[in-house]
């Protein structure tokens, strides 16, 4: 008779579908808890603060407005910026846009392209040969 074994599901199993998650650490600073307690009141946001990290989760979409974090930092509008957001990241996932007042988080690459006007199709009149 021989004997069979029966392997245990791997609690680290692959899930394909989209989350339609987007997200940021950041570091548990002075200048990251203020982040992430501006980011918190936006809808569809989550904070988990962990003991050398934030993150801040979000549905579809999220929008880092620097100047509400100036605002809720005390400081005039324009001293947090794009820089001082990097500083704080430490890593993020979703697509990423910088513009000059914000940093835009999208879930789904669909959704950045459309606003930042690509085109996703291949072989479309707008690509550069």
């Amino acid at each position: 008779m021989t004997q069979q074994f029966k392997t245990a599901d791997s609690p680290f199993k692959s899930d394909n579908t989209a989350s339609n998650m987007c997200g940021i650490t950041l570091m548990n600073s002075q200048i990251g808890i203020v982040v992430a307690e501006v980011l918190r009141d936006k809808p569809g946001v989550r904070v988990t603060p962990l003991p050398s990290m934030i993150r801040v989760d979000a549905t579809n979409r999220m929008d880092i407005v620097y100047d509400e974090v100036s605002e809720a930092l005390g400081e005039e509008p324009g001293f947090f910026d794009s820089a001082q957001f990097e500083e704080s990241m430490s890593t993020h996932y979703g697509r990423m846009i910088h513009e000059d007042d914000r940093t835009i988080m999208f879930a789904n690459p669909e959704d950045a392209a459309e606003f930042i006007g690509f085109d996703l199709q291949a072989g479309s009149e707008s690509r550069h040969v």
